[in-house]
């Protein structure tokens, strides 16, 4: 995952503290699509040569595997291109959004970019974060993945996609989130001791 919104957007005395990273699975997830689509395309094709013969009445004997799949119905050599371009679209789609997605801590903000072409910048003041959740199911539990939820005052609740070691994401938000509160009270201490 790049970082390079998340570095050019850091001001003078931010400190960035934590960069989160989509984990492997993501990517088994994107694979998986793929794999699923072409089995299931080559599924329906052999499905299709075994009972073709037996709806239409045709014989393929003595006509090789190649000529009878470009002998089979256009309908059904249609349907099985479909299904293997979509998961091939759901895998590009998948790996775009991995290569796309900036997830940051810095000391004084969350900050989740999304984006290919346009870009979907959301920040949330550490200041303003009122709870983290981690979001992990029995895969992520053995794995090491996760969903994590902020939720900020005012702005409700921001799901973030799976990514690795959620709860160590966590951690940087709650060390960010001390950080910024002695920050302001090493600011606030000086103005009360000159009343």
């Amino acid at each position: 995952m790049s970082v390079d919104y998340i570095r050019q957007s850091i001001s003078d005395g931010e400190e960035l503290i934590h960069i989160a990273h989509f984990h492997w699975m993501y990517m088994v997830g994107a694979f998986l699509n793929a794999l699923f689509s072409f089995f299931l395309a080559l599924f329906i094709i052999i499905i299709a040569l075994k009972f073709e013969p037996m709806i239409f009445g045709t014989v393929n004997e003595g006509v090789t595997f190649t000529e009878q799949i470009m002998n089979l119905h256009a309908g059904v050599k249609i349907l099985a291109f479909f299904i293997f371009v979509m998961g091939l679209l759901k895998f590009a789609q998948m790996m775009i959004i991995k290569a796309t997605t900036e997830i940051g801590v810095t000391d004084i903000r969350l900050v989740y970019k999304r984006g290919l072409i346009a870009r979907a910048v959301g920040e949330i003041n550490i200041d303003r974060v009122e709870g983290v959740n981690v979001l992990q199911g029995v895969f992520g539990r053995l794995f090491g993945y996760g969903r994590v939820m902020v939720r900020g005052m005012g702005i409700g609740e921001v799901i973030l996609p799976p990514i690795a070691q959620p709860i160590r994401f966590k951690k940087a938000i709650e060390h960010a989130r001390s950080k910024a509160k002695k920050k302001n009270n090493t600011v606030v201490m000086p103005t009360e001791q000159q009343q």
